[in-house]
């Protein structure tokens, strides 16, 4: 197997699909291992066996890559590939028996818990059986549709947005007051729960913009990089990249709208104070 994003994106698609099947097999008799930002932020016994499986995976197919994944320790490589994994993105979707949620695999170049970092492949196999893909500079696909960039809203006052709300009670708190001054400004607003298929969704045109603060590599590797390949607007508050203090993917049309009413709103200060 070769470096290359299109082989990489195959090998994403790969490891995404044989982790998600495997999950979906485990739903009937999920339990929950441990919790970890709060007691309402919770690790399944699913979550550990899946990123086991996904290691195992890709020590086997390729042993010189590195790993960083949301429940192990960072594995370094020596071939410049890291492949960054979320074994299920939306657990208590999962948890619940809802279908917002998805395994997650990327393959970036750099340093991945840095800004420092390229995304180059990645896949997303969602709940309900989607495999949502892209290879850097080659497109995104759904299934094996490929994805075009939607016509945009008119303006932010017709955008339908998505966002999410982490689990420490009083950074939720904040951001559902910035959410009560951004609701009257769009046409409505989604909370679907799994920031890697909000991403998706975006990509497809189901979201014209979704943005979240807290989210880390794993979270939006794969789902960022699907979003910019489909024609989407991906960054921070400024001009860098998408971070853990704020993660904006929109139509082009609406972007800057978008990222200009969420500084209005508090946004760049959200959790000033807040630990």
């Amino acid at each position: 197997m070769t470096d290359e994003p299109g082989d990489l994106m195959e090998t994403a698609r790969l490891l995404a699909r044989e982790a998600g099947d495997f999950i979906a097999a485990q739903r009937s008799s999920v339990r929950v291992a441990h919790t970890k930002s709060s007691e309402v932020d919770v690790v399944t016994e699913v979550d550990l066996a899946c990123e086991a499986l996904l290691r195992q995976r890709i020590a086997h197919l390729r042993p010189g890559d590195g790993i960083l994944g949301e429940e192990g320790d960072d594995v370094p490589g020596t071939s410049g590939i890291t492949w960054v994994l979320d074994p299920i993105d939306g657990t208590v979707n999962y948890l619940y028996g809802l279908p917002n949620y998805a395994v997650s695999v990327a393959a970036v170049a750099g340093p991945p818990r840095t800004r420092d970092w390229t995304a180059v492949a990645g896949a997303v196999y969602d709940g309900l059986g989607t495999m949502w893909s892209a290879a850097r500079g080659e497109g995104a696909w759904r299934d094996r549709t490929r994805l075009v960039r939607h016509d945009g809203p008119g303006s932010l006052a017709t955008a339908l947005i998505g966002t999410g709300f982490q689990y420490v009670a009083a950074r939720r708190a904040v951001q559902g007051r910035l959410v009560a001054q951004l609701l009257p400004q769009v046409r409505d607003i989604r909370r679907q729960g799994a920031a890697a298929v909000d991403l998706c969704l975006v990509a497809a045109g189901h979201l014209d913009a979704y943005y979240e603060h807290g989210l880390h590599a794993w979270d939006l590797a794969a789902g960022a990089l699907i979003a910019r390949e489909a024609g989407m607007r991906v960054g921070g508050l400024g001009d860098e990249p998408p971070t853990e203090e704020l993660t904006i993917a929109a139509h082009p049309a609406v972007w800057d709208e978008l990222r200009e009413a969420l500084i209005a709103a508090g946004a760049r200060d959200l959790f000033a104070g807040i630990d």
